[in-house]
Parts: C-alpha cells; structure tokens; sequence
C-alpha cells in the first residue's frame, strides 16, 4: 500500500509553502493545490487527508467538502479558518469535516490533527462510547450553560449570546468557563467536536 498523501489546497501560495516545508520535514508526502476545483480536477486522489482553507475564491471549503462527499471521497478532511470563519467551519463539521484549526494555529496541532486523521479508519465502536460519555457531560450543564454552549457552537460572539439571553457579556464568560471545564475541552474546535460527535 503506497504512503498515505496530505493534499494541502489554499490560494494563498506563501502558506502553501510554509505548510509543504512544514509537512514536508515532519516526514509526510505533500501535493499541494492553488484551488478546489483543481484537486476536483485530479482524476485519481492518492489516498491521504485533504488539508483545505475554508475562504477561497472560485469555490470555499465547505462547498468542496460537500463536493467530495457527494462523489463518496474517502479522504478526511481538515480545514483551516481565520476567526471570522468560524461559524463556516463549524458548518464543515457538521457536513463531514473531521477537524478545524483557527489561524494562527500551532505546527504541532496541524502534524497532530493529520496524524490522528489518517490513523481514524474505523473507531465506531470507539465513537459510541465516547458519545455516551459525553451526553453524559453535557447533561450536568444547567439549563443557561446549555444555551450559552449553543450559541458558542453557532459561532456567536460573547456580546451576542449575551443580549440573546439578556445577560451581561461578562456572565457570559463565566458560564463558557464552566462549559469548558465541565467538559474539558481544551479550546473552541474540541467543544464544537464535542458536541457534533453527540449530535451525530
């Protein structure tokens, strides 16, 4: 079986670079793409993960995951976001994308998220269980921690769930404190994963 590829696609051609070097020297294979249409373009995708930024002219991140999936591409994808875009990636998830980094994001997270995806062939069991523990989780939240986890997830900024709610911005911190270390999550990505995997 030939070495498993991280096809890496955004239109910016400097991060394009920095992320072939980086992949590169961790060992990996790298192709990159300046589009989504010309990965679409490829008529055979070396088996591997796709690395993808979420904002691209021509056709966006969540539109090729969508694609992909539409034409039953194995590949797991990975996309990459600048803050504003987080509610586009959480759309990601929802349609299938198995991790999201937020700009700037750390060497080490990226080289983890790939590894961890190319290792995640089949772990449902594994999944089921981890589903269950955390509904369990999730039901210790207190009804207003609920509603404060829910706009988080849709992506809102502190001010907005806090005029939703009629709460101050400040409150709002501190219940998304205590979802945090309720749940224990260690970021914004692992919550919304979180919370997809017990919705799935």
């Amino acid at each position: 079986m030939s070495e498993p590829v991280v096809h890496v696609i955004d239109d910016d051609e400097a991060m394009r670079e920095s992320l072939d070097f980086l992949l590169d020297s961790a060992g990996m294979r790298v192709r990159t793409y300046e589009s989504a249409l010309s990965l679409l373009d490829r008529d055979e995708l070396e088996s591997g993960v796709i690395v993808t930024d979420v904002r691209m002219p021509e056709m966006n991140g969540l539109e090729l995951v969508r694609r992909l999936k539409a034409r039953g591409t194995p590949h797991p994808v990975i996309v990459i976001t600048g803050h504003g875009d987080v509610p586009l990636a959480v759309e990601a998830m929802k349609a299938g994308v198995v991790d999201f980094l937020e700009k700037p994001f750390d060497d080490d997270a990226l080289l983890g998220a790939i590894r961890t995806a190319m290792a995640d062939t089949s772990k449902l069991s594994e999944d089921e269980a981890e589903r269950a523990r955390l509904k369990e989780i999730f039901d210790t939240l207190s009804p207003r921690e609920q509603e404060v986890l829910q706009g988080v997830v849709d992506g809102k900024l502190n001010k907005v769930i806090a005029h939703e709610l009629g709460i101050s911005p400040r409150t709002v911190e501190v219940y998304r404190a205590n979802v945090m270390s309720k749940t224990g999550a260690k970021g914004l990505s692992e919550l919304v994963r979180m919370v997809l995997l017990t919705r799935a």
